[in-house]
C-alpha cells in the first residue's frame, strides 16, 4: 500500500515502468538517434495518453479529479489498497494476478473492476469469493480441492452446477463399491476356512485388494449463522423527519424523511463519498443529528456491523473477552459454545482480535452485532472477508431474521437475494430507487440514465429522400476530414522519428512536436465518430 507523498495518479503512472524510464532518459538522452528510438518506442506504448488511462482506472475506483493530485498518504489503509490496485491494472501485465481484489471496493467499484477484467487484454489469474466477479469477469474455474486442481470451463454458476453433478455420480459410485466391498467381504467371512471354497474366498480378497476406493469429494462446510429473534415492535421502529448528518458541522446529508419498519429490507446505493456510511451510522446511533429529528420507537435495538471491524472491536481482547465482558454472569462453556456457533474454534476464541484474519473478525463482528435480538440490523459490508459457503450462510440467517435489515454491500448476490427495497443515496440526498438490481449495475456502466418512466413509442416515420444528397456530402466530408488527420499523423511521427530533429530542436520545441501528435490522435477519433453518425444518419433515410 504506497504511502508516499507522491500524488495518487503520479503513483499509478509510475506502475508502467517501461515509460517511467524513458520519459525519465528522454530528459537527459543527447544522441539522436538514441532520442529517436525513445520518442518512438514512447509513441508505440500511447506515452502521450497514459495519463487519461491512469486518471479513469483511479475514477472507476472511486477516486475523484481532486483527489488524484493528493499525495498517498493523506488517504487509510483501504483507500491506499484501491490506489495499488490501479497501478497494477495501468501497468497492463501479460499475466495479472489478483487476490480478492473487491474486498476494499464499494459496490460501484466491484461493478467497474468487473467490466474492466472482461475486457482486459491478456491472462488474469483471479482469487475471490464474489459470485458476480466469478460469473461476469472470468471465462473458467480452477477448483483446489484435496489437493488437487480440477478446470471447469464457464462462470462460477456453471462451475457449481457442473461440481454439483459430479459430486453426485462420486457418491453413486462409491455407494456402489461400498455394496460390492460388502458382498465380497461377506462371501470371504462365509467360507474362507472351508477347503471347497478357500480358492474363490482368496480370489475375493485379492479383488478387494485391488479395489481402488473411490473419493467422495466433501461439500464445503456450511458456517451456519444463528440471529437471534426480537420480540415484534409497533410501526414505525425509526423516523426521521427533516434530519441531517455529517461531521465537524459540515453536513453530508440533509432533509432526510424516511420511515423503517420492522419488515424492511433495504439496501443502500449510491457512489462512493456519497454518504451511505454516514447514513448508516446515524440510523445505528453512531452519529448525532444536525439538524432534524429521530424518532425510534420505545426498547429499540439495533445491531451494527462497521465496515472496518477493528472500529467496532477492541484489537487487545480475545473473542472471548469481548462475550465476558458483556455477558459476565454467562459460563465459559457457554461462551465458547456461542463463538464456535460463528466459526470460531478454541484456538481463536484466545487470540487477540488484532491477530485474527478478516473472516475471523467479521464473523466476531456478526455475532456481537445480533448478540442482543436488535429488531433493526444495520451491515456495512458484511460480506468483505467471508468465503462464498459464509455468505450463503449470511444470507440464509438474513432470510429467516425477523428484524429490518439495512444493507451496504458490494455483492449483488447479496443484494439480490435479501433486498426488497433501494434507497439511492447521492446530491446529499436519500430518496427510493425505482428500478432494480440491474438497470442499477447498468447506469454504473453508462448504459442507461436513473429510472424514468418510459416514454411513449413514436410512430415510425417514413425516410426523408429530399435530404439523401445533403446527408452524402456530409458522409464525404467527413471521411475526407478522417483522411486528412490521418495523413497530418503520419507525418508528425515521422518527424518525431527522425534522429536530425534532436540536433537543432530545444525542449520547447520537442513538446509542441509531442503535443500536435497528441492533438492528432485526439482528433482522429472526433472525426471518426462524426463519420460514424452521419453514416447512422444516411443509412437511417434509406441512403
Amino acid at each position: 500500500m504506497p504511502g508516499s507523498e507522491v500524488s495518487l495518479i503520479d503513483t499509478v503512472l509510475a506502475a508502467d515502468t517501461e515509460r517511467a524510464a524513458l520519459m525519465q532518459e528522454a530528459e537527459t538522452a543527447t544522441d539522436p538517434a538514441r532520442i529517436a528510438e525513445i520518442q518512438t518506442r514512447l509513441a508505440d506504448i500511447d506515452a502521450w495518453g497514459a495519463p487519461a488511462r491512469a486518471a479513469t482506472i483511479l475514477k472507476g475506483l472511486g477516486f475523484t479529479e481532486t483527489e488524484q493530485a493528493m499525495p498517498c498518504s493523506a488517504f487509510s489503509g483501504g483507500w491506499r489498497m484501491r490506489v495499488a490496485l490501479a497501478a497494477v491494472l495501468f501497468s497492463e501485465p501479460d499475466l495479472l494476478l489478483l487476490d480478492e481484489p473487491t474486498n476494499y471496493l464499494d459496490l460501484e467499484g466491484a461493478l467497474w473492476l468487473e467490466s474492466y477484467l472482461a475486457r482486459y487484454p491478456h491472462s488474469a489469474l483471479v482469487i475471490s469469493h464474489d459470485r458476480d466477479l466469478l460469473n461476469r469477469a472470468v471465462g473458467a474455474i480452477l477448483h483446489l480441492e484435496d489437493r488437487k486442481l480440477s478446470l471447469y470451463q464457464g462462470g462460477y454458476d456453471r462451475f457449481a452446477e457442473t461440481r454439483a453433478a459430479r459430486l453426485a455420480a462420486a457418491t453413486s459410485e462409491a455407494r456402489k463399491q461400498d455394496a460390492r466391498r460388502a458382498h465380497l467381504q461377506s462371501y470371504v467371512d462365509r467360507f474362507r476356512y472351508k477347503a471347497d471354497k478357500a480358492k474363490q474366498a482368496q480370489a475375493r480378497l485379492k479383488a478387494l485388494a485391488r479395489m481402488q476406493p473411490v473419493t467422495r469429494p466433501q461439500e464445503a462446510a456450511l458456517r451456519a449463522f444463528t440471529f437471534p429473534e426480537p420480540e415484534e415492535l409497533s410501526p414505525p421502529i425509526l423516523r426521521l423527519e427533516g434530519a441531517a448528518a455529517g461531521y465537524d458541522g459540515k453536513a453530508v446529508l440533509s432533509g432526510l424523511d424516511l420511515r423503517i419498519d420492522q419488515d424492511d429490507r433495504i439496501a443502500l446505493l449510491g457512489r462512493n463519498g456519497e454518504g451511505k456510511s454516514t447514513l448508516a451510522k446515524l440510523l445505528a446511533g453512531r452519529l448525532a443529528p444536525m439538524a432534524g429529528r429521530v424518532h425510534t420507537a420505545a426498547r429499540l435495538r439495533v445491531g451494527y456491523f462497521a465496515q472496518h471491524q477493528l472500529d467496532e472491536l477492541r484489537a487487545d481482547e480475545t473473542p472471548l473477552d469481548h462475550l465476558r465482558r458483556l455477558r459476565p454472569d454467562t459460563p465459559p462453556a457457554r461462551l465458547r459454545a456461542q463463538l464456535g456457533g460463528f466459526g470460531i474454534g478454541a484456538e481463536q476464541a484466545e487470540t487477540q482480535a488484532a491477530r485474527l484474519s478478516g473472516g475471523q473478525r467479521a464473523r466476531l463482528s456478526l455475532m456481537l452485532a445480533t448478540l442482543d435480538a436488535p429488531h433493526m440490523l444495520i451491515l456495512d459490508e458484511p460480506t468483505n472477508h467471508l468465503d462464498i459457503e459464509s455468505r450463503e450462510a449470511l444470507v440464509e440467517a438474513l432470510t429467516a431474521y425477523s428484524g429490518a435489515v439495512i444493507l451496504i454491500s458490494h455483492d449483488m448476490h447479496l443484494l439480490g437475494l435479501v433486498a426488497d427495497r433501494l434507497w439511492l443515496v447521492q446530491g446529499g440526498r436519500v430518496a427510493p430507487y425505482d428500478g432494480d438490481l440491474e438497470s442499477y449495475r447498468r447506469m454504473l456502466l453508462g448504459a442507461e440514465e436513473p429510472a424514468k418512466p418510459a416514454p411513449k413509442p413514436e410512430k415510425p416515420r417514413r425516410p426523408d429522400r429530399t435530404a439523401l444528397p445533403a446527408l452524402r456530402q456530409e458522409v464525404r466530408r467527413c471521411e475526407d476530414r478522417v483522411e486528412k488527420l490521418n495523413d497530418m499523423r503520419e507525418r508528425i511521427a515521422a518527424r518525431l522519428a527522425d534522429p536530425a530533429l534532436y540536433d537543432t530542436a530545444s525542449a520547447a520545441d520537442m513538446e509542441a512536436w509531442q503535443r500536435k501528435f497528441a492533438e492528432a490522435e485526439a482528433g482522429i477519433e472526433r472525426a471518426e465518430t462524426l463519420w460514424m453518425e452521419a453514416l447512422q444518419r444516411l443509412e437511417a433515410a434509406g441512403g
